[in-house]
């Protein structure tokens, strides 16, 4: 079979690709080197309702990699700045104004409206009539500006090359069939062939990031798509990370132009939606903010979400909701569209260090450094079991709580000794590990591989102990640091470590 394309045509295939990837930075090399330029999106009529409905964050990211000319450009951008002048969102409208090229270009060639706008910034109060002139109106320009974005864009069917390249691969496979390496093993969920790495405990160091003591890493997650590696630091910061490189990563356009997420007090936790498509930190002070990470804009702060310390978050399974504990003593669940605080669930008397939904979305499941972890009704918001530490003394914190990835009836228990376990709905003990180490080895954070397969604890000695799950045995032990470890995270498909310490250092970790 012979497929017969313009040479413009196989550029716009991998431009799509590009995009639908996020490879924003590549794409923008690509359409300045080539000429060519793709101006597609997803769903006109999507695209036209996020515009009337003022969901800019979406119609931002849409247009990022769009050819569009500079007067429809600065008429997106001023009517974007004013919204966020009238939420009172003035520290990302400040950034819009002033740091974009639409905006940049506006104070060149039109002086007075750009004037206009500051004055808006600076203003203590929001006055429609004194923002919209001579009859119009926010519901006539967001109008306006649909109209005129609409004549620029096209649709195309999604993911064209990979669908072409499957085609290929498919017909070379007919050709040349058990070529599959033997140290792979296929993923077939959402109906996706995906190559997934045997798992194997690490071994070696394969990177690693210096942030410095002053402003050492206090949380970090991969992303579930597995591209990012999200750092939380004791000064605010919240950054994106190329893990490959151990760079920030430049494919956000926000973090090109030195502009990064950032909390007013210390990140202790963080979360994502489980489409990647949105990030929730937790700060010292007690304050949730929701981010879009492709722009960086935050969608929703949670001023009063604790009155100390937020000590983790999970989203629902929707995520319409996130749930979140403190050192308050308390775990909250929030609603995203609202913006309000929902419900809180009282019984714990010390520090709530761990709580996430159960996968069927039913039950929380919570542990604390009262030497307790908690079952919850999630409608009622009811602890239905409670149990005790598994210590023989009392009161031993608890670390973490985590369902097993091969059956979610069951949770990995970290406490502050040299042992953990498995325990079921019902507190049973399903499975003990332990170190069989003296005293200073106490267990301080753990983490699972994504099927389960391991168990990493790091101690107070600084030590990485990787538990075999089937064996039921302490396979390796690893030094991962030089002061005490704060935390430790997984890759979601690779088999990948990150581990982050007092001692200013990101460490990566492989076989």
């Amino acid at each position: 079979m012979a497929v017969e394309m313009e040479p413009a045509d196989v550029i716009r295939l991998i431009m799509q690709y590009l995009k639908e990837n996020n490879l924003y930075r590549t794409l923008t090399t690509l359409q300045e080197e080539t000429t060519v330029s793709l101006n597609t999106v997803e769903s006109i009529d999507s695209f036209i309702g996020d515009i009337k409905s003022g969901h800019w964050d979406s119609v931002l990211l849409a247009i990022e990699s769009l050819k569009l000319p500079d007067n429809t450009l600065i008429d997106l951008y001023e009517q974007v700045v004013m919204e966020l002048i009238e939420m009172r969102e003035v520290g990302a409208a400040r950034s819009l104004l002033r740091q974009t090229d639409p905006m940049i270009m506006l104070k060149q060639t039109q002086p007075e409206r750009y004037i206009h706008l500051e004055k808006l910034l600076t203003c203590s109060y929001f006055d429609p009539r004194e923002a919209y002139p001579k009859g119009s109106s926010k519901e006539k320009r967001r109008r306006a500006i649909a109209e005129a974005l609409v004549r620029e864009v096209s649709v195309v069917p999604p993911s064209r090359l990979m669908g072409l390249l499957e085609q290929v691969g498919s017909m070379r496979l007919q050709q040349f069939p058990g070529h599959l390496s033997p140290d792979m093993a296929i993923d077939t969920c959402d109906n996706k062939e995906r190559h997934v790495e045997k798992e194997s405990a690490p071994t070696q160091l394969y990177r690693h990031i210096k942030f410095g003591r002053r402003s050492h890493v206090e949380c970090a997650r991969f992303s579930p798509d597995g591209k990012y590696l999200i750092t939380g630091s004791v000064d605010g910061f919240i950054e994106v990370w190329n893990f490959n490189t151990g760079k920030i990563s430049k494919d956000l356009k926000y973090q090109a132009q030195d502009s990064f997420m950032m909390m007013d007090d210390t990140v202790l936790c963080m979360c994502f939606s489980q489409d990647t498509d949105l990030l929730a930190t937790g700060a010292q002070n007690g304050k949730i903010k929701v981010w879009k990470i492709q722009s960086g804009l935050c969608l929703r702060r949670f001023e009063h979400a604790h009155n100390k310390g937020v000590t983790c978050l999970s989203f629902s399974k929707d995520s319409n909701h996130i749930l979140s504990a403190s050192f308050d003593q308390t775990i909250r669940i929030h609603e995203l569209r609202s913006g309000k605080t929902l419900k809180e669930l009282n019984g714990h008397s010390s520090f709530v260090n761990d709580a996430s939904f159960t996968q069927d979305g039913f039950h929380i499941i919570s542990a604390s450094s009262d030497g307790t972890v908690k079952i919850w009704n999630t409608k009622k918001c009811e602890c239905i079991h409670t149990f005790k530490s598994l210590s023989r003394t009392s009161e031993v914190p608890v670390n973490n709580v985590i369902p097993l990835p091969q059956n979610p009836e069951h949770f990995v228990v970290c406490n502050h000794s040299n042992s953990v376990v498995i325990i079921n709905m019902h507190g049973q003990t399903v499975k003990t590990f332990s170190s069989d180490r003296k005293e200073g080895t106490d267990f301080v954070c753990c983490t699972l591989s994504p099927r389960g397969e391991w168990i990493y604890c790091v101690g107070e000695d600084l030590v990485l102990y990787c538990f075999n799950y089937t064996s039921g045995r302490l396979e390796k032990t690893l030094t991962v640091h030089e002061k005490d470890v704060i935390g430790i995270a997984h890759h979601p498909h690779e088999n990948l470590i990150a581990t982050y310490s007092e001692d200013g250092l990101l460490r990566l970790w492989k076989p």
